[in-house]
């Protein structure tokens, strides 16, 4: 079986070293460099299994390289940065990142946040890759939403959401359990960040079609209704 390929991206070469040494002990190959522009490009020609992004970088920063390889890619994405305000993550979430992991860190909390968003990563890939209603296909391989016959621009957390809910119908699910299952660790700081993708959601939605509608239930949180 071929080992798990990990990008690390960041102009610290110390930090770079670090994980390396523990990823490679851990059984991952390693690919490292040191600023946004080689990230791209080697996300391309490399194909790691998942990326592990500083945001502050030369050339490009973390922020326009996770919108760059989103256009393109589903790839997991763990950003590490210094910063910790609530607005980092929250953007970082919106932008399409994976998990966030804040400067100073413990290495080995590192490598176990990697095992677990691989894992989940796996999980999702053994779910069907495309679920159909009336007048709407989501397709989680390819990160299309087709609705009324169009293909809909989608943001992949947006798309990742629906699906997730479409995937269940008629289960409620919390803020919380969306933000868990959907983005995938623990979040502390505003849940509002699921609201946000809803709305958005719903303008590309909306009076699609009378089988099924993507629903509020008050006091609780969120569910895609089929009738």
């Amino acid at each position: 079986m071929d080992k798990q390929k990990i990008l690390v991206v960041d102009d610290d070469t110390n930090i770079s070293e670090l994980l390396r040494l523990y990823l490679e002990k851990d059984g991952y190959t390693v690919l490292t460099c040191a600023d946004g522009l080689s990230a791209t490009e080697l996300q391309k020609n490399e194909a790691p299994d998942l990326i592990l992004l500083d945001i502050m970088l030369p050339k490009l920063d973390g922020w326009q390289v996770c919108r760059e390889i989103r256009k393109t890619s589903g790839v997991p994405i763990i950003m590490i940065t210094a910063k910790s305000e609530t607005f980092d993550k929250i953007l970082g979430l919106e932008l399409g990142a994976d998990d966030y992991v804040s400067k100073p860190f413990d290495a080995k909390e590192v490598v176990a946040r990697v095992k677990a968003v691989l894992r989940r990563t796996a999980t999702d890939q053994k779910k069907s890759d495309e679920v159909r209603f009336d007048k709407l296909i989501i397709n989680i391989t390819n990160y299309e939403l087709i609705v009324d016959g169009k293909a809909i621009d989608t943001p992949p957390k947006e798309l990742e959401l629906i699906y997730h809910l479409a995937s269940n119908p008629n289960r409620v699910y919390t803020r919380d359990q969306l933000l868990d299952e959907v983005w995938g660790f623990d979040y502390y700081g505003d849940s509002r960040t699921v609201d946000v993708h809803v709305k958005r959601l719903r303008e590309k939605l909306e009076d699609v079609s009378d089988a099924w509608s993507l629903k509020t239930v008050w006091g609780v949180g969120y569910k895609f209704e089929v009738k």
